[in-house]
């Protein structure tokens, strides 16, 4: 059974380069789950920065993260918290 949460997306400048690589950098420690965003329609790939980057992910965007697999809970855990700390850009 996947496990899923929404989260606002509060970074300025959305999700751009530098914290779309952070949080492929958490995606793919987690080998064996599969863990993708879903938003305006779209599901894109949580561990391909290319697919997060071309998806235009603005400010203010609600994203559902899905995490299926193992270790989904502390995958989703530990990206939840990334989005909630803005991929440490903003204080």
């Amino acid at each position: 059974m996947a496990k899923s949460q929404k989260v606002m997306l509060e970074n300025e400048t959305g999700l751009h380069a530098r914290p779309a690589t952070e949080l492929v950098k958490i995606a793919t420690k987690y080998k064996e789950c599969k863990i993708s965003l879903k938003v305006n329609d779209k599901v894109v790939d949580a561990k391909s920065p290319l697919m997060i980057m071309a998806a235009g992910i603005k400010t203010k965007a609600e994203i559902e993260i899905v995490c299926e697999g193992e270790g989904e809970e502390q995958a989703l855990s530990e990206i939840v918290s990334a989005f909630e700390n803005k991929f440490g850009e903003e204080k």
